[in-house]
Formats: structure tokens, sequence, C-alpha cells
């Protein structure tokens, strides 16, 4: 998957001006002279940045980080600015922005914090494909197995587990075989891993 960065700004001088900057650095990009014609195109399923200017000539950039945090998006954002404030910059980093630059900035500082956002946008997207696989083999799991699966994440035996159930040994192991198969799981340890992971997923 290639990285690719988005620009919002509009300001045509400072759109092309990072689009130069980008492609000299082999960094994919794109650029949108508004929220809306961001907003309105297809977010390309890669690790991702937006390089986005505070002030827009319709609504702020705050705006499109609220908009984009209602659709589910949590890529980093750098905002830029012609004139932060501290507060400004309070907000955004609040709001989860990663960075927050007043311009004019150095073209390194800017590809620096453009590769680091990528390569943790990378990591996060790994571990949201590895949160959403498991949680979709639990959700394969009958409400039986679901039983199980509660019960050998604590400990239990085989035996034990029949017990809570009220069903024989044969049928709890027969249950334990098909938890440990549908859930990819070799052992109960890592059962153990994917339910915790499936409780953060809960919070």
């Amino acid at each position: 998957m290639t990285p690719k960065v988005y620009v919002v700004d509009d300001d045509a001088a400072i759109r092309t001006s990072l689009q130069r900057l980008l492609h000299s650095a082999d960094i994919a990009c794109e650029v949108f002279d508004s929220a809306q014609a961001f907003l309105a195109g297809p977010l390309a399923p890669v690790p991702t940045c937006l390089l986005l200017d505070v002030n827009l000539a319709h609504g702020t950039g705050f705006d499109l980080q609220q908009a984009l945090l209602s659709r589910g998006h949590t890529f980093p954002i750098i905002f830029m600015t012609g004139y932060g404030t501290i507060a400004m910059s309070v907000r955004a980093i609040k709001a989860g922005a990663r960075e927050f630059l007043t311009k004019p900035f150095e073209p390194e500082q800017l590809l620096e914090l453009v590769r680091e956002a990528l390569i943790s946008d990378a990591s996060s997207m790994s571990e949201r494909c590895l949160t959403a696989c498991v949680k979709a083999r639990y959700e394969s799991l009958t409400p039986r197995e679901r039983e199980v699966m509660a019960l050998l994440i604590t400990g239990k035996m085989n035996k034990q587990i029949a017990v809570e159930l009220g069903t024989s040994e044969v049928t709890a192991k027969v249950h334990k075989k098909h938890v440990l198969t549908k859930m990819n799981a070799p052992n109960v340890i890592e059962l153990l891993k994917m339910s915790d992971r499936l409780a953060r997923l809960a919070r």
C-alpha cells in the first residue's frame, strides 16, 4: 500500500508548493481547495496524512476535522496556519491533531512530520485490521460457543466448563475445539489476547 498525503488549502500557491515538495520526496499526494471538495471524494484505504489549513474560505479546518471524526476517520492531521495562537494550537491538539505548524515552515521539518505521521497511521491501520478480523471471528461463534469462550479465558478446564453449562465433558471439548478453530487461536493464551482486544474495542 502506497501511503498518501492529502492537502486542503484554499491558497493555490500553497497547494502547488506543497504538492511539489511532497512529490520531490516521492510522497504521493492529492490537493483540494476546500473541505467540501475533499469530503466529496473517496479516500484511499492506505496509510494517510492530511495537511490542513486552519482558515479556509468556507468554514475552518476544525470543522473538517470534526466532520472526519464523525465519519470514523482518525488518520493524522497536521494543521497549518499563517497566524497561529497558543489557544488555537491547544484546541487542535486536544481534538486529535498530530501537529500545528505556523507558516512559513521549513520544508524538511514538514517532510519529517509527514513521514512520522504516515508511519504512525500504517501501524494504526494494521491494528484496526487485526481488531476487525478478531471481531468478525467472534461474531461467527454461536451463543453457546461464546459462553464456552468466556469460561475458557478464565482458566476453566473442560470438566469445569461442562458443569457450568450443564453438559457432558465430551460436548464441552467439542465446543472448545470449535471456538479455537473459529477464532483461529492455537491455544487459550492467544484466545485470551483476542478477548482483551475485543474488550478494548467495547470501551
